[in-house]
């Protein structure tokens, strides 16, 4: 064909049906949503300290049930590996106080991390995530095998395992890097500590 040649014109043939290209499908209305894993695989993910699962937790509206019982369930055995001490009333109280400390430590990190450092999240978040710090306290189940030993090495497993769950849920649910979210775990610790203080001073 030369340059200056008119370009063919092709007519449709009515005998001939058109093709019909396929129409791709509107996306999912959740689509970019993180992945929903179970309760159990959340929560064993909690205990092997999987930060993925803060943020999974974090982005799920629907996940604050299931952070409730990981505080009541860590709460109930805990209080359940020192039931001869503390027997039944020491245990109905150890679930209680656990809630209430649940509440306590959102809202220092809340204050602290998004009122006065102005990281991005809200309170429910916060609750929601956290709440999954107390995963890696199910481990003190083991405490009810008779030795003494294994307790003191219990509480110094589980007591390491809890800061580092607590410190990878700070990161996560503000969204900022590691120095950032040890700073507000440090300040949040502090306040607890000295909020402690001052309430127990009241009592």
């Amino acid at each position: 064909m030369r340059p200056h040649d008119p370009v063919p014109v092709r007519h449709h043939d009515p005998a001939v049906p058109p093709v019909e290209r396929p129409i791709a499908p509107p996306p999912p209305d959740d689509a970019g949503a993180v992945a929903h894993r179970g309760f159990g695989a959340r929560l064993l993910s909690a205990v092997r300290l999987d930060a993925s699962v803060y943020d999974e937790v974090e982005h799920d509206p629907r996940a604050l049930p299931q952070a409730a019982a990981v505080v009541g369930l860590a709460a109930l055995t805990t209080a359940l590996g020192a039931l001869g001490m503390l027997g039944l009333r020491g245990l109905l109280a150890g679930v209680v106080l656990a809630g209430v400390s649940w509440a306590v430590w959102t809202t220092i990190v809340w204050a602290i991390g998004v009122k006065l450092l102005h990281h991005t999240s809200d309170f429910e978040e916060l609750l929601r995530t956290l709440g999954f710090v107390a995963a890696p306290q199910l481990l003190w189940l083991l405490a009810i095998v008779p030795w003494p030993l294994l307790h003191g090495l219990l509480a110094v497993v589980i007591g390491i395992m809890t800061l580092v769950s607590f410190f990878l849920a700070v990161r996560q649910a503000l969204d900022i890097g590691s120095g950032r979210a040890l700073l507000v775990s440090l300040l949040a610790v502090g306040s607890y500590l000295v909020l402690g203080v001052a309430v127990g001073g009241l009592v």
